[in-house]
């Protein structure tokens, strides 16, 4: 009895899809769902904001929708125009870095610099040139005398100041060696006393017209090395060299170093006695330097203060 049953069940089951499948595929339709859609919401928009556009077209003067349409569309071509044409007319924004470089100057302006200029540019910061301390347009039109007079009354008010004037011959000598030998030492005399204390020196290069001497006690020198204070700096200025064949010397005595100002010079005079000497000289002073340099087991204090002596 259920057999048959559900056999019934089966064959009722069976008609009634095939019968639903017919009707589904003689009555299917394709409808562009995506076209209805845009379109009717494309007519929803303008009917939504058709009276906002009435009444902007009326505040433009225009009688209507499609001629306020038509007068944007004007403005917005002629706008393309213009940033198309005249691309150099667009205001550029402000910004908060600063503005690139001028362009180079060409190569005839330059040669009408001065070498005060020059030098200044070239030099690193915090240098202080010769164009610090003097007008060198105007210093150059001075013969070497009163050159000489300006320079020394410049550093006259200071006590701790050191100053002097060179030939250029000398410096060149000085210049020569010191690229040679740029660490020396030099012995101090002292009053009372046998035996001599042991500055030691050391030049740089800083900049094209500027050469600088560092004085240093010797024992802080090796207790500290390159962080030790120096107590006398001394810079040699060549800027007048060519024209006037002068090099103009400055130094500074730091107070409260152990060093006064008088023994600070004689350490500047035993120092151009030592590096103002002929590229040719390997005996007595140019013997001295060149085994401190080579490092040299043979170099003895003894015979330094010994030379040292003869220039007194």
């Amino acid at each position: 009895m259920f057999a048959g049953r559900n056999r019934v069940f089966s064959d009722i089951h069976r008609q009634c899809t095939a019968r639903l499948g017919l009707v589904q595929r003689r009555w299917a339709q394709v409808e562009d769902v995506r076209f209805l859609v845009t379109h009717q919401r494309t007519d929803n928009i303008a009917e939504k904001y058709r009276d906002k556009l009435q009444r902007k077209a009326r505040e433009e003067g225009l009688q209507s929708i499609d001629e306020l349409k038509a007068a944007y569309k004007e403005r917005a071509k002629g706008r393309n125009t213009t940033a198309t044409t005249s691309p150099h007319t667009i205001e550029q924004p402000t910004s908060p870095f600063p503005s690139p470089p001028p362009a180079p100057v060409p190569s005839q302006h330059l040669a009408n610099h001065s070498s005060s200029s020059t030098s200044k540019a070239s030099a690193p910061p915090g240098l202080k040139t010769l164009s610090s301390y003097l007008d060198l347009d105007k210093i150059r039109a001075l013969p070497p005398k009163e050159i000489e007079y300006i320079w020394r009354l410049r550093h006259a008010s200071s006590p701790t100041s050191l100053c002097a004037m060179l030939p250029s011959s000398s410096f060149t000598r000085i210049l020569q060696t010191a690229r040679k030998h740029p660490h020396f030492i030099l012995p101090l005399p002292r009053e009372g006393s046998a035996g001599a204390e042991i500055h030691f020196l050391q030049f740089s290069f800083p900049a094209p017209d500027t050469v600088t001497v560092v004085f240093t006690h010797l024992a802080e020198y090796k207790l500290r090395g390159e962080f030790s204070q120096p107590h006398t700096t001394i810079t040699m200025h060549s800027e007048l060299m060519q024209d006037k064949g002068l090099v103009l010397m400055q130094g500074q005595v730091v107070d409260g170093r152990g060093v006064t100002v008088d023994e600070a010079r004689w350490l500047v005079l035993c120092l151009q006695k030592f590096y103002g000497i002929d590229s040719g000289d390997h005996s007595g002073r140019g013997k001295l330097l060149e085994m401190f340099s080579k490092g040299e087991g043979a170099f003895r204090v003894e015979e330094l203060v010994e030379e040292a002596e003869k220039m007194v």
